[in-house]
């Protein structure tokens, strides 16, 4: 089967690095900077194995690339996986993608199935259907995770499939190899599937970093409480309860922005969906108001801020809420010395931020520490001599994510997340 990906960055990369497992890819991005990186093996951002997986499918002949739509003439499917941009509003800025899809698919043959994965509002597939009556248009909504997208691929739960009777056999023949369960549903509940999904995982983090809140004021710890709601059978061991930082990247307040916007549109009232953004955005404060007291009266307050990457496993910046963060500080007067294990001072448009080469040099001095990305090797670091180092040892870890290694150090200050 000849598969045409279309849209390369990490939806898109790995996509067509997996499916080249299985079928014959063409990588297709207008991008050409993105395609010279891949032609050799570079994937756009760092995802564990994904370079490698790239390199056996170009080795094998099973995975190119191109520029030129031209070549996809042949492809047996178009496979949409643009990563939607998503603007400072939490909005995806679907017609940057839609206007993408329309300069591929004239290159197609007629009745040419196009698989839409990438994140586009409700009512898509129906508008590129009317524009292309010619193409049998599907969705089957992403479910990747940055950092073990790779595993997420190839090893999903089940697959959901919205699409015209008339592409069901080439998307059975797709998605066969995988050996997932296809459930089948019309387009329109697929786009939908997508929004729900995100807005209920949202719904959990934002829920349960409110019981957070109110835990902090009056003595409970909210990861046990976490532990008691996930021991319901009604709730479940793998519920989206843990207490910690505010949901970031873009990706479910995408969602989120999209359902509230939807109401709107429909007229149809909404008083939940809503309320989730607003309560996340609320905690994104978290932070900044625990460091409140602790730098209160020191003249010029130093604060380490260890991992910027959005996920562990990932170089991407994009949406970080480390980043802004930083920033945040830094405009309050705080001096801020940032470390990632991936992130380097000419990586990205983040030259406001002053990068350290290691995490000693950035804690030694500091009045405090703030974990952000859970990247494990923090987990290694010898916390006794970077405690030492700091003109106090104030931890401050959402996830708790070193707690166990920090634990017991003299005078330590820890603070996270839903424990007083």
């Amino acid at each position: 089967m000849k598969v045409a990906v279309l849209g390369l960055w990490h939806l898109g990369s790995v996509t067509a690095a997996c499916t080249a497992r299985h079928h014959d890819v063409i990588g297709l991005d207008f991008d050409a900077a993105t395609v010279a990186g891949l032609e050799t093996a570079r994937a756009p951002l760092r995802e564990p194995g994904l370079d490698e997986l790239l390199a056996q499918g170009i080795k094998r002949g099973a995975l190119r690339f191109a520029i030129d739509p031209a070549a996809i003439a042949a492809a047996d499917l178009l496979w949409v996986c643009y990563d939607t941009p998503v603007n400072a509003d939490d909005q995806s800025e679907s017609e940057w993608v839609l206007e993408r899809i329309a300069r591929a698919i004239p290159a197609l043959a007629p009745n040419t199935p196009v698989l839409v994965s990438s994140q586009l509002p409700v009512g898509s597939c129906a508008r590129l259907a009317a524009r292309f009556p010619h193409h049998p248009i599907a969705c089957s909504p992403e479910n990747l995770r940055l950092g073990k997208a790779i595993d997420a691929f190839e090893h999903p739960a089940r697959i959901i499939v919205g699409a015209p009777v008339i592409a069901r056999g080439v998307l059975e023949q797709l998605f066969a190899p995988l050996g997932a369960p296809l459930f089948w549903m019309r387009p329109e509940s697929a786009e939908m599937v997508k929004h729900a999904l995100n807005s209920f995982l949202a719904l959990s983090i934002a829920f349960v970093n409110e019981i957070a809140a109110l835990s902090e004021t009056v003595g409970a710890d909210a990861r046990e409480v976490a532990d008691g709601l996930k021991s319901e059978p009604r709730i479940g061991a793998r519920a989206y309860l843990n207490p910690g930082g505010p949901f970031a990247g873009g990706t479910l307040a995408r969602d989120v922005v999209t359902l509230t916007g939807l109401g709107a549109q429909q007229k149809v009232p909404l008083a939940l969906i809503p309320a989730i953004k607003e309560s996340n955005d609320r905690h994104r404060g978290w932070v900044a108001r625990k460091l409140a007291p602790v730098l209160a009266g020191i003249a010029h307050p130093t604060v380490a801020v260890l991992g910027l990457a959005y996920t562990p496993g990932t170089s991407t910046l994009r949406r970080s809420s480390a980043v802004e963060l930083c920033r945040t500080l830094a405009a309050g007067g705080v001096t801020v010395r940032a470390f990632d294990p991936l992130i380097r001072a000419t990586d990205g448009d983040h030259h406001d931020l002053a990068l350290f080469g290691n995490p000693a040099d950035a804690v030694h001095g500091a009045h405090a520490v703030v974990i952000c990305t859970e990247w494990p090797e923090f987990r290694n670091y010898d916390w006794p001599v970077l405690l030492a180092a700091m003109s106090r040892p104030v931890v401050i870890d959402a996830n708790r994510h070193v707690e166990k290694v920090v634990a017991g150090h003299p005078g330590l200050l820890y603070l996270t997340v839903g424990r007083p």
